[in-house]
């Protein structure tokens, strides 16, 4: 496929521990990536990825599907507008009760197992995006399960402005999976944000439901974006940018090494 002339971009969904490899075949063969998140296992591989699709000149991002939601478009609309004030406080969370598998992905840590890397990506990302800035202070406590990956993850998040994000994320929990975005003037609740359809807005002047249905999985916004992307000879999205990947990819490095896990691919 990454050889084949008519292949314009390719999405690279393998397990953690192989999207580097994938990735940069494809990005050395001059084939533009959609990579599933998280980018990679680690900083390091994350910046060799970029590393290569610049050098190439090449379309790499990150597959955050969220932020192309049009529920979550519209939240980054209100924020914008001031509707509800400044942003102060952030609550997300995501996790889920998966069936112990020691050799499945989610499991194993030479897939790069556990549930930061694969739910609380997404918690971590969408904090980036309402607060458009990387924190100040990192506070985090992992439960680390029988198989050596984190099973639990809660995360503070702390910025010089005031300003606080709180995330959680399993994979041997099931959670409400909501996020609400507070600011001094209203706040805006997002139910099953990651995937999310609908959206609530409160303020002074009272409550209001907004509906953003849609067809399919939701997955075809973050590919319109692709499109958008390769159509304007673009390399990078500026919704999902490569550094911000980066940022949130050493965040997630640096959470890892407080609570002592580690993968083989760390090594």
């Amino acid at each position: 496929m990454a050889e084949d002339p008519e292949v314009d971009v390719i999405y690279a969904a393998p397990p953690h521990s192989f999207h580097e490899e994938t990735a940069t075949l494809c990005l050395n063969n001059k084939k533009a990536v959609l990579c599933e998140k998280p980018i990679a296992v680690n900083a390091i591989q994350t910046g060799r990825m970029i590393q290569c699709a610049r050098k190439n000149n090449v379309f790499l991002m990150e597959a955050m599907w969220t932020r192309f939601l049009p529920a979550i478009c519209k939240a980054r609309e209100i924020i914008a507008d001031g509707t509800i004030g400044r942003i102060r406080l952030l609550t997300a969370d995501f996790g889920f009760r998966a069936d112990l598998n020691p050799e499945g992905r989610l499991f194993a840590p030479a897939l790069g197992g556990g549930s930061l890397l694969d739910v609380g990506v997404y918690n971590l990302s969408f904090s980036g995006m309402i607060f458009r800035k990387q924190p100040d202070r990192i506070q985090s406590h992992m439960v680390i399960g029988n198989t050596g990956v984190d099973e639990e993850t809660s995360i503070l998040l702390s910025y010089n402005e005031g300003q606080s994000a709180l995330l959680f994320s399993a994979i041997r929990l099931d959670t409400a999976h909501n996020a609400v975005i507070y600011g001094d003037e209203g706040r805006i609740e997002i139910p099953s944000y990651w995937h999310g359809n609908k959206l609530k807005l409160i303020t002074g002047k009272g409550t209001r439901e907004l509906d953003f249905p849609f067809e399919d999985s939701g997955y075809q916004f973050e590919v319109i974006e692709v499109m958008r992307c390769l159509d304007a000879g673009l390399i990078e999205s500026p919704v999902m940018p490569l550094d911000e990947s980066l940022a949130i990819m050493k965040i997630m490095d640096l959470i890892r090494k407080e609570n002592k896990l580690r993968y083989p691919c760390d090594f």
